[in-house]
């Protein structure tokens, strides 16, 4: 996370080094690197410490907080600080922007050395000034994922401090805020993990320093956990070293790793670092310069937190200790008069050197002149405000908001929203009238809501017609934008309703916890943290995935939502559905994860994918195992596996389809009409319909890739019926092979050259020529009588008419007519051209043939050595995506709305029986004369047509009852003779489930 950050960093021109990150050792700051680069800086340092008193040396490490208010009495304090003390710097406490501005320019106008400017704006301007934008706060924007957003909403804050005339902002907050009863850090954290809140703070300082201001994390060594708070008393961390290591000083040695500039010391009490009870790490020079100096290296400016604040202010000369603890800056102390003369005593005593207070003086003004201060600044304040309310700040804090909207579970995947449940859909608006306008107004793009307004303090009869009155619809969505929830417990402590019900928070998430036992049982929380217009119209188009939520929770919340709790809802989302809304039982489907577990567990394939539909929704979409045993990645929905001759119908029969509703060809046609190449043998007679209903009398297979073998490579034979010395590899029961051979030179190279085009693994190549080898072994091929025998010859030959007919290869023409303008991004021969081979779920092992791992090539070899595209096998795809292609031959060839396929060829297609075997026009059925032969379930009925592939694949349909039912698995992997699949009758057994599941 850190590198990226960096790596935007650097095409941004910006900000913190990014060496720190990559040795994992602290590196000089930022800007202090800029400093000693620069001979002009070291110039103007050095002229100006040479006209610099000792008293005005010690100046330099004061910082002075005033109010930004024009009255006589401030402007004497002003003067006082800057003519009469010579601080070094201001900090201005809240009020206006217009005062701040003007007693600014009086300052520097005053000032002998241009002062530096402070303030204290963790969550921008309007922590401290009125009507300045509005930016989230810290624990909102730790929901945040893109870190880019973070160093943006920096650089914006550099922006608006340079125009104030601001150098340093007091940020950010590296707390790590694990203890939910903090009283003053709490939101201020971006959260409580500590790897989440460095990552966040790193964006954030490179944003500022990226914009020339200096940012400060605090409150070093980690405010995060403590009950009480450091401007009233002095926190203690009571906690080991290692603990701190891991939690409380995480961030800030991450920070220091990557050249932060800026650090504040709080006011903690940390007895494992100090153990002189009750010394502040502010004033320990145990904390200060043993830890944060000398340990972690930091090299940049150290302030202390406020002096003023009452852990630490009863001390006397506080500042002479915090400056003799290692700290270059003293911030807010409450009597110059008194501590910068303490200071300067102890200088002619000796307690602190002459030359200790030179160097921090010396420092103080460097920062000082990189930050732009070799000469006074003074600020504009005509316009101004239009110059920091820019329509481009409006914009990033719309896009912060959004971007932290955060949906922080989604049992039984209720989102996304659909129109098929959401025609019933009810509003339970809490807040005041009218706070979720913008909310409904958009949801109603969607669907018919029905709005109700939650009253507080109902009666228990009142409370009951809501109740009964918003049980009538299929989902309950529950708006709250109200903080105050006490007057709606007594509603909510009996609200959970039997249907779905969703909840959408516009305000803090700590607010859920007053309604915790409503909000445990909700469907889907979403935490939205604002009721901003613009949140309240992305949620609504999160709900319906037209749009992305992908925030995760920066803190928990109580017992409810954990740290980084959150789900990921984009318009890619597939809808799910809830099976008892389409007469399915959820309960009966859920024993599908019993039968695909076990599978795993027995050995019959390391993982698989399951999609189950119904009336055209998806009831199960679920995904077990790895890619290829342990250690490997888990199966996601978003794999692709090889279909084997599940491609005979979610490929090849598709073009065919569709060339047959374009008048293309006819069933009782001879293939050889088209194919010239079968004319005067002895297959001239062979029908297209004969192919399709496998009863051509052409074998079952044909070795094709023995013809590219040279038999002069290897000793005695090929195949074996036993193993031995030379044949060592199974490739089936009793079929044994010699894997030492060579393949003939003019057909297969070891790499990509010219005439070597077609790719057969990932260090072989063929030459298209050997097709014609294909060819005349399909000639040369014995006839059978035209009895039934499952044949992928016919379908490699089915292939080529697709071809003929098409004019263009059959994986274009299937990419063009149907994967494309369907949307399936995963489904298509040669994978690897399209897709990542880590989305590729491997095959099998190939010791034989390819002597690989197949990967993204496919495992059929008559398909391999046609370079990957056959009418037999050849195609890859996803359970979703496959499961899509049948839902549209359910559906008559429609989809989505748009046709593919006329209804009478999908009628024609699907239904058409051999009246010699089980078989369809190109789909298989169920056997229902022989169930033991059966492929399906025993559940299934005769009008079911599909098909299954030997990797351990199928896909059925069940047009009766409006299912679609597809299974994906590589049981090959990693030996092709594994059968556990069959033997268990995994699939099959999960059909019987989706049939037992039918109320």
């Amino acid at each position: 996370m850190r590198i990226l950050i960096f790596v935007i960093a650097i095409f941004l021109i910006l900000p913190l080094k990014a060496q720190g990150v990559a040795t994992g050792t602290a590196v000089e700051p930022l800007l202090l690197y800029k400093a000693n680069q620069d001979k002009q800086c070291r110039q103007w340092v050095d002229s100006v410490m040479n006209k610099l008193t000792l008293r005005e040396k010690v100046g330099q490490l004061f910082i002075y907080t005033i109010a930004p208010v024009d009255t006589k009495r401030n402007q004497i304090l002003l003067k006082d600080a800057v003519d009469t003390y010579k601080v070094g710097g201001l900090l201005f406490s809240g009020g206006k922007m217009q005062n701040q501005v003007e007693l600014t320019n009086r300052a520097q106008r005053m000032a002998k050395v241009p002062l530096m400017l402070t303030f204290d704006g963790e969550w921008g301007l309007a922590m401290r000034l009125r009507g300045t934008p509005v930016f989230p706060k810290n624990m909102v924007l730790g929901c945040i994922q893109d870190n880019r957003l973070i160093y943006e909403y920096g650089r914006e804050m550099a922006r608006q401090c340079r125009l104030l005339g601001i150098q340093v902002n007091f940020a950010p907050v590296a707390d790590v805020n694990i203890n939910p009863n903090n009283p003053v850090i709490n939101t201020r954290s971006f959260g409580e993990n500590p790897v989440q809140v460095s990552d966040k703070v790193i964006a954030y300082a490179s944003g500022l320093e990226g914009g020339g201001v200096l940012s400060v994390c605090k409150h070093f060594p980690g405010h995060g956990d403590t009950d009480v708070d450091s401007h009233k008393t002095l926190p203690v961390l009571p906690f080991t070293r290692e603990r701190l290591d891991s939690v409380e000083l995480y961030p800030f040695k991450e920070a220091i790793r990557a050249g932060v500039s800026g650090m504040m010391v709080g006011h903690l009490q940390v007895p494992v670092i100090e153990p002189v009870g009750g010394l502040a790490s502010s004033l320990s020079r145990n904390v200060v310069y043993d830890l944060l100096t000398n340990e972690l290296a930091f090299k940049g400016l150290i302030f202390t937190d406020a002096l003023a604040m009452k852990g630490v202010s009863g001390n006397q000369s506080i500042c002479l200790q915090a400056l003799k603890a290692g700290n270059d800056i003293v911030l807010s102390p409450r009597n110059l008069k008194e501590e910068m003369p303490a200071v300067i005593e102890a200088v002619e005593k000796g307690e602190i050197s002459k030359e200790d207070i030179e160097n921090k003086c010396r420092k103080v003004l460097i920062y000082k002149y990189i930050l732009g201060l070799k000469k006074k600044p003074y600020v504009q304040l005509s316009g101004l405000g239009q110059r920091i309310n820019t329509p481009q700040t409006r914009d990033l804090i719309r896009r912060l908001n959004l971007a932290a909207i955060t949906v922080l579970n989604n049992k039984n995947q209720v989102l996304p929203l659909h129109a098929d449940t959401s025609q019933s859909v009810a509003l339970l608006e809490v807040g005041d009238l009218g706070a979720t306008n913008p909310l409904a107004q958009q949801l109603s793009n969607y669907v018919s809501i029905s709005r109700f307004r939650l009253q507080p303090n109902l009666t228990e009869i009142q409370a009951q017609q809501l109740k009964d009155s918003l049980a009538t619809y299929n989902r309950i969505i529950v708006a709250i934008s109200e903080q105050r929830l006490a007057s709606y417990q007594p509603f909510f402590a009996k609200f959970a309703p039997q249907i779905p019900v969703i909840y959408l928070f516009f305000t803090p998430g700590k607010m859920m916890l007053q309604i915790q036992r409503a909000v445990t049982a909700a469907s889907s929380v979403v935490l939205a943290h604002s009721y901003d217009d613009d949140v309240q119209k992305q949620v609504a188009d999160v709900l319906f995935a037209k749009a992305t939520a992908d925030g995760r929770l920066s803190a928990s919340l109580g017992g409810i939502f954990s740290a980084g709790a959150g789900v990921t809802i984009t318009p890619q989302t597939p809808l799910h559905f809830i099976p008892e809304e389409y007469g399915l039982s959820s309960t009966i489907l859920q024993r599908i994860d019993s039968i695909a577990l076990d599978g795993i567990r027995q050995g019959a394939y390391p993982g698989c994918q399951i999609v189950v539909m119904k009336d055209g929704h998806l009831m199960v979409d679920k995904t077990f195992g790895t890619h290829s045993g342990e250690g490997s990645n888990r199966v996601q929905p978003t794999d692709v596996y090889d279909l084997a001759s599940l491609s005979k119908t979610t490929g090849t029969l598709l073009a065919l389809m569709k060339l047959y509703d374009k008048g293309r060809f006819n069933l009782t046609d001879k293939i050889s009409y088209y194919l010239p190449f079968l004319q005067r043998t002895n297959k001239k007679d062979i029908t297209i319909q004969e192919l399709l209903y496998h009863q051509s009398g052409l074998p079952s297979g044909i070795a094709l890739y023995q013809e590219a073998i040279d038999k002069d490579s290897y000793e005695g034979r090929l195949f074996s019926a036993r193993k031995d010395a030379h044949h060592s590899v199974q490739l089936g029961t009793s079929t044994w092979a010699n894997p030492k051979f060579e393949f003939k030179k003019e057909y297969v190279s070891p790499i990509e050259k010219d005439g070597y085009t077609l790719q057969i693994s990932d260090s072989l190549w063929l030459n298209p020529t050997f097709l014609k080898e294909m060819e005349k072994k399909i000639v040369e091929a014995p006839m059978k009588l035209k009895t039934y025998t499952y044949s992928d010859v016919g379908f490699v030959l089915l292939r080529l008419l697709v071809e003929e007919l098409a004019g263009v290869p059959m994986d274009t023409y299937l990419q063009r007519e149907f994967y494309q303008p369907m949307g399936l991004g995963h489904t298509g021969y040669l994978p690897l051209r399209r897709l990542p081979k880590s989305v590729v779920i491997p095959s099998s092992i190939d010791n034989f043939l390819r002597k690989t791992t197949l990967r993204g090539f496919v495992h059929d070899e008559t398909a391999a050595f046609q370079g990957g595209v056959s009418g037999n096998a050849g195609l890859f795809s996803t359970a979703r995506e496959v499961a899509q292609v049948y839902q549209m031959l359910l559906n008559g060839g429609e989809l989505n709305g748009k046709r593919y396929l006329s209804k009478e060829t999908c009628q024609l297609f699907t239904t058409e029986v051999s009246k010699i075997s089980r078989r369809g026009l190109g789909f298989d059925k169920p056997d229902t004369k022989n169930p033991r032969m059966s492929p399906c379930g025993t559940h299934a009925t005769a009008k079911v047509y599909g098909h299954t592939g030997f990797t351990g694949t199928c896909a059925w349909v069940d047009p009766d009852n409006k299912l679609v039912y597809v299974f994906l698995s590589n049981r090959i992997y990693p030996k092709v003779t594994n059968s556990k699949l069959s033997k268990m009758n995994i699939r099959e057994n999960i059909q019987d489930v989706i049939y037992e599941a039918i109320k």
